[in-house]
């Protein structure tokens, strides 16, 4: 085996330790490696890859579920009574203070409601409305079991003073709002909502009342009278903190169904 070798002019005699031309030694050439990317299998590319290789990734918090149309109206109808109610003013609360309150897009609000009008009137009235239904749905039964005795007839409306002081309470600062502020829009409301509630109530009393023979004369007023003494009832709970709910349901309920006064006999009259 040969190994060639080049020796320089002044090399050493055969046999010795030939010198190098170190001119003719070159340095080793280093050359980068470039990185040449190895492409993934279809099987181990895409999401599936991803997250397993990021465990955190694959532990994503599930998607809150999508609320329906009549839930997010229902959200929306509360973020704006919150909205009227703690700024005091309607024409000041705007669609957008509305959306922040209830912490969506003025779009959202807009696909449930055509203005902020329709989005007020709703945020009062739909309570009302719920608790009218309810009573006029209670007052259908009423006596479907059992015959209406004295009784039961105390206890049903001490159970209606209950269901519409909650509900007055509820909305009395919007309440409040629409009965007396703008003129017109107050006369609208009373006319279109208010006065409607307070009509279904007395046909559904009325309809009570004939099944027993009753000649209810008028069931208008009466249904007038008892919205009225819940609503007086309904601001005292709200502003007086001694008020005495439990005292004050069951003696307007009793005064409603036997008298707020005893008659009175001009015999017994004492004279001084």
């Amino acid at each position: 085996m040969s190994v060639n070798t080049h020796l320089t002019a002044g090399s050493s005699p055969a046999g010795g330790i030939p010198e190098v031309n170190s001119a003719e030694v070159a340095s080793p050439r280093i050359t980068a490696c470039r990185r040449v990317p190895i492409p993934m299998p279809a099987h181990l590319s895409g999401p599936v890859a991803r997250s397993a290789s990021n465990p955190v990734a694959s532990k994503q918090a599930p998607r809150a579920r999508r609320l329906t149309a009549d839930e997010r109206r229902s959200s929306i109808l509360q973020a704006a009574r919150r909205a009227f109610s703690e700024t005091g003013d309607v024409n000041g609360t705007t669609i957008k203070v509305i959306a922040e309150y209830g912490k969506i897009s003025e779009g959202v609000i807009y696909r449930h409601f055509e203005s902020k009008e329709q989005l007020f009137y709703e945020a009062v009235v739909e309570p009302l409305r719920e608790a009218v239904d309810a009573l006029v749905a209670a007052s259908e039964v009423v006596d479907r079991d059992q015959p209406l005795t004295p009784d039961r007839q105390l206890e049903t409306m001490n159970g209606l003073y209950r269901q519409l002081m909650a509900t007055l309470t509820e909305v009395l600062p919007l309440l409040g709002l629409v009965l007396f502020g703008d003129p017109q829009v107050a006369r609208r409301f009373y006319k279109q909502h208010l006065s409607v509630a307070m009509d279904r109530l007395a046909d559904a009393w009325r309809q009570v009342e004939d099944r027993y023979g009753f000649n209810f004369e008028s069931p208008d007023i009466s249904a007038r009278a008892v919205l009225g003494t819940a609503l007086v009832l309904a601001l005292e709970s709200h502003h007086n903190r001694k008020f005495d709910r439990d005292r004050a349901v069951a003696l307007a309920a009793e005064g409603t169904c036997r008298g707020f006064f005893p008659p009175i006999t001009p015999s017994k009259a004492r004279r001084g």
